[in-house]
């Protein structure tokens, strides 16, 4: 008789085990001639040695499945330990799995172009309305990449750009002053990795998120990287951030034009750089439009109503300008 202890380092045991640990008690009733102990991320095995390495290949399958679709069943785990492939219900569409298994996969024409760009090429730029996918679609690519083991690191940032409130007078130290602009990456992170291995990730710096400020001076290496709210950047800023780009480095840059935050006086980065870059070898442009929203109906009709409304300010402001002519 021999003893090993398998460590699961890629998933999250809450998800490996099941509610109320109905997976490793269905793993245990699989594998009788084992006896198994299960504790935290490590589980202890002893037997035959035989039966111990069959045990060990399934439990890597069985982590393996965990990690692609961030869930199993009882019928997956019984093919999985048969040697059968369990039938997943994927489709060649799919970026990744949410925390409740569900297919996360683009959902319009352009967001299927923004996955086949980031497949193809190492910088891409993503512009569209409030809803229509850029950033949600980005970070599953990221994750994506993250799970598969083609990079090493998500590096996730945006422009901490005051809108009412100044950053020195709210509550809190940095991390606090800072959390409530990058909140909506924490919500997309949230809803593809499980809360103990984002945990993990973020106290490792596997992932990271922080304000471009901290891009300054760094050299971005093995990751994923994503700059969202870009029209909210100056010249210099987005310039700072597209040459942090490392060996082995994705960028996604995400932005809408309606909802610049800046001074009137001051350039957006991104419209800039969208100008700057055009044609560069390497760099694709995706642009989102109100057929991409998938929140609720009201938006795309809100945003609708708003470019008709900046529509026909801007005819009645050339109306104005135009000079009268005198008779």
């Amino acid at each position: 008789m021999i003893e090993k202890h398998i460590v699961l380092e890629d998933v999250d045991p809450v998800v490996f085990y099941g509610v109320n640990n109905a997976n490793i008690q269905l793993i245990k009733a699989l594998f009788p001639k084992l006896r198994i102990v299960a504790r935290g991320n490590v589980i202890k095995v002893m037997g035959d040695e035989e039966e111990m390495c069959a045990f060990e290949e399934s439990i890597l399958k069985i982590e393996q499945h965990c990690v692609q679709y961030n869930a199993i069943d009882e019928e997956a785990i019984i093919s999985l330990v048969k040697g059968e492939t369990p039938q997943a219900g994927d489709n060649g569409d799919v970026i990744v799995f949410s925390v409740s298994g569900r297919p996360i996969l683009p959902r319009s024409a352009n967001q299927r172009k923004l996955a086949e760009s980031f497949r193809r090429d190492d910088m891409v730029f993503a512009v569209g309305p409030a809803g229509s996918g850029k950033t949600y679609t980005a970070i599953a690519l990221a994750v994506r990449a993250l799970k598969n083991k083609e990079k090493k690191k998500i590096i996730l940032s945006r422009p901490a750009v005051e809108a009412g409130e100044k950053l020195g007078f709210l509550p809190g130290d940095m991390k606090d002053k800072i959390d409530p602009y990058l909140q909506p990456l924490y919500d997309a992170l949230q809803d593809m990795i499980p809360a103990n291995k984002l945990k993990e990730y973020m106290e490792t710096n596997i992932i990271q998120i922080a304000p471009l400020a901290f891009m300054r001076g760094r050299t971005l290496n093995d990751a994923v990287v994503i700059l969202d709210e870009a029209q909210n950047t100056t010249p210099a800023q987005i310039k700072m951030f597209l040459t942090r780009m490392g060996m082995n480095t994705k960028m996604i840059i995400t932005g809408d034009m309606t909802q610049i935050d800046l001074p009137a006086s001051q350039t957006s980065g991104l419209v800039q750089a969208l100008k700057i870059l055009k044609g560069v070898k390497g760099i694709s442009f995706i642009e989102l439009n109100q057929k991409d929203i998938v929140r609720h109906k009201l938006v795309t009709r809100i945003v609708e109503a708003y470019e008709r409304h900046e529509a026909e300010r801007k005819a009645e402001r050339e109306k104005q300008q135009t000079p009268t002519k005198k008779i």
